[in-house]
């Protein structure tokens, strides 16, 4: 492959990989090649060295190449890579949809960012902008702020503000709604059959809150539609 087109090739992934303490050479070696970014999961995060580890690790990874992107899947709540091992300490988004206070989802989220930025993420995998519209929906649940489109948004933008107003970049997810699903899309690729009207009055508007808040990127579901 000719070296420009591999440049562009790799400009265009962000793969995980297996260690917490150091970065695999393999990914040393992509990243001074033009590598945009690497995600982080669990098994990244080592339990004893907590947040502290997670740093040195980021400090690592930008040795390699300063503006390299570093993301994670943080969304409080049930999905929590930071906490993997003991469970997250800040309320999923059903408990704050539940609440309806979009003050404290945007501390909340603030409060997520700062953390963030000290262990040297650039960008976050959340908030769930999905509406939790199918109860048979086994990936969405209470990872959506509820199954209210004007609640949902409300909460998305709010937790937009919140984060990106820390420095770390917010990803509303899963574009165009995952909510009215009843397959999990981690183990095949589930069918959205709502109307194109539903899905502009229904699923929409959460994604329409995050941009109207300025979010930085906006993530596929991976469904049929």
């Amino acid at each position: 492959m000719r070296s420009d087109l591999r440049e562009l090739a790799l400009g265009t992934l962000f793969p995980g990989f297996i260690g917490s303490f150091e970065p695999p050479d393999w990914v040393v070696r992509l990243a001074a090649e033009g590598l945009a970014g690497v995600v982080l999961f669990g098994r990244n995060v080592d339990p004893r060295r907590g947040d502290l580890g997670v740093a040195e690790l980021t400090g690592q990874l930008r040795a390699a190449r300063p503006d390299l992107l570093v993301a994670i899947d943080e969304e409080g709540g049930d999905v929590t890579r930071l906490d993997a091992a003991q469970g997250s300490s800040l309320p999923g988004n059903a408990a704050l949809g539940v609440i309806d206070d979009v003050a404290l989802t945007q501390r909340v989220a603030a409060e997520l960012g700062v953390r963030l930025r000290t262990c040297g993420i650039d960008v976050n995998f959340a908030p769930v902008a999905d509406v939790d519209a199918d109860e048979r929906n086994p990936v969405i649940g209470v990872r959506a702020f509820g199954p209210d489109t004007e609640l949902a948004a409300r909460h998305v933008g709010a937790w937009v503000l919140g984060q990106q107003g820390q420095g770390v970049a917010a990803a509303a997810k899963h574009f165009p709604g995952h909510g009215g699903t009843e397959e999990d899309s981690h183990l095949t690729t589930p069918v959205l059959r709502d109307s194109l009207e539903d899905v502009r009055r229904h699923a929409l508007p959460p994604f329409r809150s995050a941009i109207k808040a300025g979010v930085k990127v906006v993530m596929t579901a991976h469904i049929v539609v």
